[in-house]
């Protein structure tokens, strides 16, 4: 099926921490993410848990573990040098800005790009690395826990 990216996306990250800050959201982790994260840091899983994450009611019964944001919604690793774990960074932000709703259509790339000076820049991302980063993000599996 043809894509609008077909012929590759312009994309390097200009490290403006814009999709890092200022709007709610969630960084789900994995359990990849979560054993990364802590390893980066030199501390235990729970240790990590209890300090950085909040568990997201998902209804159903289950919630979803989840970064934490402060007051302003800036992830709790964003720092005024930017992202405190860039390179133990969890796979939902390795893969930005190349996720299936950002891909959805030309008109929603655009849109994202309003907000992220990299999008359009920089890196030719072939369409066989992104569907290859569409791919790993789909297979995420989020940390679920019942209520």
């Amino acid at each position: 099926m043809s894509q609008f990216y077909d012929g590759g996306l312009h994309f390097s990250c200009t490290q403006c921490s814009n999709c890092c800050r200022h709007d709610p959201g969630y960084v789900f982790l994995s359990s990849a993410d979560l054993h990364a994260l802590s390893d980066y840091l030199g501390i235990s899983c729970n240790t990590f848990e209890s300090q950085y994450c909040v568990s997201v009611a998902m209804g159903g019964g289950f919630t979803l573990l989840s970064l934490k944001e402060d007051a302003h919604y800036d992830c709790v690793f964003w720092t005024e040098d930017g992202c405190a774990v860039y390179k133990a960074r969890p796979k939902q932000c390795q893969t930005y800005p190349f996720w299936q709703t950002i891909l959805e259509d030309l008109e929603s790339w655009n849109r994202e790009a309003q907000q992220c000076p990299g999008i359009g820049t920089g890196r030719l991302w072939t369409s066989e690395e992104i569907e290859e980063l569409l791919r790993v993000r789909r297979c995420i599996t989020p940390i679920m826990r019942r209520l």
